[in-house]
């Protein structure tokens, strides 16, 4: 175990993804306190694209624990652990009340939008879906309610044409690092200070599993464009059937015209009718084989 900093408040860390490898990386770079984390082991069924946050912390000689719920026996470790304050950064678990209440400086979490708009899960996915030119982080209390703590801070992110949910997700990572290492020594000293959300202007968006993909061909090319850029890679891609075959489609671009919502105008380019304009398909993957551009 690393030589602990006794002049700096004792923190407990639950992270996972790109972001909390970043936070946990700036901490540690930062001299903060880190005396545990708490992570997931990775899925063997997922794309794994970011840095993981368990190797990190081991490399730097902090306790790591991947249980798959923070049961009694957790909360109980914790409390003899004793930290001051507790980080979460995208960690996939609510975290109890019983650990909330433990650290006498507070808990905080990151989340990727800008609350109270786009509580829930997938928020950058959700984000590009639904055409949103901008998006962020935030670092707020967090309660026994997800996403609805007080406000710490915020940093917004542009959300450009042609950005790909995991070119978002990389703008929102550095934002996410900002709004940490700024509030970070407020935070440590216990004098940051918070606002509340306005509940008026919340909105909430469920999770997103690889089934939700497939593609609606009566929307509009600007909405089916903003789905594909969403679901594509590392994401698990949006698709369409066509001939009892599943095909993924990895890129598209929506374009004039107009035709038979899902069925195909031509192949060379590859034009399919929407509801509203035509969706020119860029790079195709029928299931089971190699994708390819067309």
């Amino acid at each position: 175990m690393k030589p602990e900093n006794k002049s700096r408040p004792r923190i407990a860390v639950f992270a996972y993804s790109e972001v909390g490898s970043a936070c946990l990386d700036d901490l540690i770079k930062e001299g903060a306190n880190v005396v545990v984390v708490y992570t997931h082991e990775d899925d063997p069924d997922e794309e794994i694209w970011f840095r993981s946050v368990k190797e990190t912390a081991l490399n730097n000689s902090i306790e790591v624990r991947t249980p798959s719920k923070i049961d009694s026996m957790e909360t109980d470790h914790l409390r003899q652990i004793g930290p001051e304050l507790i980080f979460s950064f995208y960690y996939r678990a609510m975290i109890p009340k019983e650990v909330l209440d433990i650290p006498r400086l507070g808990a905080y979490n990151i989340h990727g939008a800008l609350l109270p708009k786009y509580r829930g899960r997938a928020c950058v996915n959700w984000a590009v879906i639904n055409g949103e030119k901008e998006t962020g982080a935030t670092l707020h209390v967090m309660t026994e309610f997800a996403d609805r703590g007080d406000i710490i801070a915020q940093k917004s992110v542009p959300i450009n044409f042609e950005d790909t949910a995991h070119d978002v997700f990389l703008k929102v990572t550095e934002a996410s690092r900002e709004i940490l290492l700024s509030s970070l020594h407020s935070l440590e000293k216990g004098i940051a200070k918070r606002y509340p959300q306005d509940e008026s202007k919340a909105t909430k968006f469920g999770r997103r599993r690889p089934e939700d993909g497939e593609i609606d061909w009566n929307r509009s090319a600007d909405e089916i464009y903003n789905f594909v850029r969403a679901l594509t890679h590392p994401f698990p891609g949006a698709f369409t059937h066509w001939e009892g075959k599943k095909f993924f489609i990895w890129k598209a671009l929506p374009v004039e015209g107009t035709y038979e919502p899902g069925k195909m105008r031509s192949e060379s380019p590859m034009l399919v009718g929407t509801g509203n304009g035509l969706l020119r398909i860029l790079k195709i993957q029928p299931e089971g084989e190699p994708e390819r551009d067309v």
